[in-house]
């Protein structure tokens, strides 16, 4: 037998007392902790009140109102047409989606409605910019919580969907492409070619991520059974698009609402989730992506002929009136209550 130094047994014996010490639950008095706010540059400003205990959140109160920035009064002195280079900036991965419900809702006051062929393009890129905005979010998610591997595949693909909507509108972020009665121009020659190639790649990046990210052991005990929302709950608080549905509520605008858009010209699946979790809600978004392809390429394939824009008065006047117009945006339900 070989026996030890009095050293020797001394570190022996404290590093035991430290596995000990490891192995020993510790109680911990709770922490509240201020998150936020952010500068609206960045994403997600909001400040929030949260409680903990250890890492769990046992109790958080949103502070809203740090994301207002006076659209209301910015859009009294200027035209209607030059009111989407501001709602372009409500929602920056949002791009196009900001534009529609707002120009609908001018058309209504004006009694115009776009061409066939710009119903189909308005939607086309609707859900375009829906793709572009919840894949960044599926990438984002995984360096939340210590992957990073996920956000460069996310920014990898995301990429191809900007290059189509800058090829199409000219611009990645703030397109500033609809116009009241139809869009400012058609698309470009071999851009549906290339808009089909894009839709395998992200097809194919939503497989990856279903792999990589929602197999992840650690990903699914970090998400699933967190943050519960019950479906009578969610109703109540007015929740909305994918938070709405992965409570096992199904209610889509895109299929439920009648628009001047081309949704009832496709087949798409309205996905939800009973669990009402956090894994649930980042699944129902990962299925969404998956459909939004597969509108876009039905769109593709039924493109009618024509032009792209109604005729218009050269200087908009809008009647005296008012409409709301809401419609399904990438992250939730967006509203416009125009008042003329």
């Amino acid at each position: 037998m070989t026996m030890l130094s009095e050293r020797q047994q001394m570190s022996y014996i404290a590093a035991q007392a430290a596995d000990a010490r490891l192995n020993v639950e510790l109680e911990t008095e709770g922490m509240t902790l201020n998150i936020g706010p952010q500068h609206p540059a960045t994403h997600g400003t909001l400040r929030i009140i949260a409680r903990l205990d250890g890492e769990q959140v046992v109790w958080a109160e949103p502070s809203a109102g740090y994301m207002h920035r006076g659209y209301e009064k910015l859009t009294e002195v200027r035209t209607f047409p030059q009111v989407t280079a501001l709602i372009n900036r409500i929602d920056w991965l949002g791009s196009f989606a900001n534009e529609v419900p707002f120009i609908l809702a001018a058309e209504q006051l004006m009694d115009i409605e776009a061409p066939p062929r710009a119903q189909h393009i308005r939607t086309i890129l609707f859900e375009l910019s829906r793709i572009a905005n919840v894949s960044l979010f599926l990438g984002d998610l995984g360096v939340q919580m210590g992957a990073v591997t996920p956000v460069f595949m996310a920014f990898r693909d995301r990429e191809y969907v900007l290059n189509l909507i800058e090829g199409a509108t000219g611009g990645r972020f703030h397109p500033n492409f609809d116009r009241i009665g139809g869009l400012k121009d058609d698309l470009p020659k071999g851009w549906l070619d290339e808009t089909r190639q894009v839709m395998k790649k992200l097809r194919n990046f939503c497989d990856e991520i279903e792999d990589l990210l929602f197999g992840n052991e650690i990903f699914q005990s970090r998400t699933r059974g967190i943050g519960v929302i019950p479906a009578d709950v969610a109703r109540q608080y007015g929740l909305s698009g994918a938070n709405l549905r992965a409570s096992g509520v199904d209610w889509d605008l895109r299929r439920d609402q009648s628009l001047p858009l081309a949704y009832d010209k496709v087949d798409f699946r309205v996905w939800t989730h009973p669990d009402g979790d956090s894994w649930a809600r980042c699944w129902i978004r990962l299925q969404e992506v998956r459909e939004a392809t597969k509108i876009v390429d039905q769109l593709i394939e039924t493109l009618p002929p024509g032009p792209v824009m109604t005729k218009v008065p050269r200087i908009i006047k809008v009647p005296e009136g008012e409409a709301w117009v809401s419609t399904e945006k990438p992250l939730c339900e967006i509203g416009y209550y125009v008042f003329s």
